[in-house]
């Protein structure tokens, strides 16, 4: 039998089957709506979860002299490394108010919204559980297990701070990471440090959330629900006045809606 005649009777289980060209079509039809919708997706659950663990544990394992030092750098650091890693997944928000801002200021698509939500708030309540898991329960207990708490009852000065360091975060995010004009390579950096000012600067007011995945995840593990709907308020309204200025005055010709 001639070296011709033996290639052209040797088949395998794909030659039988449909075409090359439309297997390929489908397999990179899998693999588009994979990484388009299910990996951001994970990415926002395992950040967050990440995220809040850190966080969460700093706070409760805080009991020297480091005072504030310690969960702003934890917070921080946490951050910055997460968007490094996970941004040109999903953008790296591991923040719902961070995605409510992308989403208006054009920077993802209304269709992933709802489930980086999701994502995010299962993330925290991970990331809260797997703090408590670490820590003794007394311990845990004393700090509330990382979960916020309005410590001077001034909510208008606590929902004010939160708008204002929310205002700071989502600006510093949509500026260096979504708009084109001002986009750049150190933005984990300079979110992680936004994060670490925000919360040396307002942590004795609000605690310096930012974040409702933050402050929901372990409000549910911890069961402690008082004020928590400054930590929504807030950021919430924060990330509607970063959209606002960035529509409106700082965003590229392409962002902006006046002045084109």
């Amino acid at each position: 039998m001639s070296g011709a005649e033996t290639k052209t009777e040797v088949f395998t289980v794909t030659d039988v089957g449909e075409p090359v060209a439309e297997k390929d079509t489908r397999t990179n039809r899998k693999r588009s709506i994979f990484e388009r919708y299910v990996q951001p997706c994970l990415a926002e659950l395992f950040g967050t979860g990440l995220f809040v663990f850190v966080g969460c544990a700093s706070v409760v394992g805080n009991t020297g002299t480091a005072g504030i030092i310690q969960p702003a750098l934890a917070h921080g650091l946490a951050l910055g490394v997460m968007i490094q890693i996970f941004g040109q997944i999903s953008g790296g928000h591991f923040n719902p108010a961070v995605s409510l801002c992308a989403y208006l200021c054009g920077g993802m698509e209304l269709l992933l919204l709802g489930p980086y939500v999701v994502a995010q708030m299962l993330g925290g309540m991970v990331g809260a559980g797997l703090s408590m898991g670490v820590f003794p329960l007394n311990v845990s207990d004393a700090s509330l297990g990382g979960a916020f708490d309005v410590t001077n009852k001034d909510l208008a000065a606590a929902t004010l701070a939160e708008v204002i360091m929310t205002a700071f975060l989502t600006m510093v995010v949509c500026m260096a990471a979504i708009n084109g004009q001002t986009r750049s390579q150190l933005a984990p950096l300079c979110i992680g440090l936004t994060v670490t000012a925000n919360i040396f600067a307002g942590g004795p007011v609000s605690g310096a959330c930012m974040n409702p995945a933050r402050a929901f995840g372990p409000a549910v593990v911890n069961n402690h629900w008082d004020h928590h709907w400054v930590y929504w308020v807030g950021p919430v309204c924060g990330a509607l006045c970063t959209t606002s200025l960035i529509r409106l005055l700082f965003g590229d010709h392409k962002t902006r809606v006046v002045f084109k």
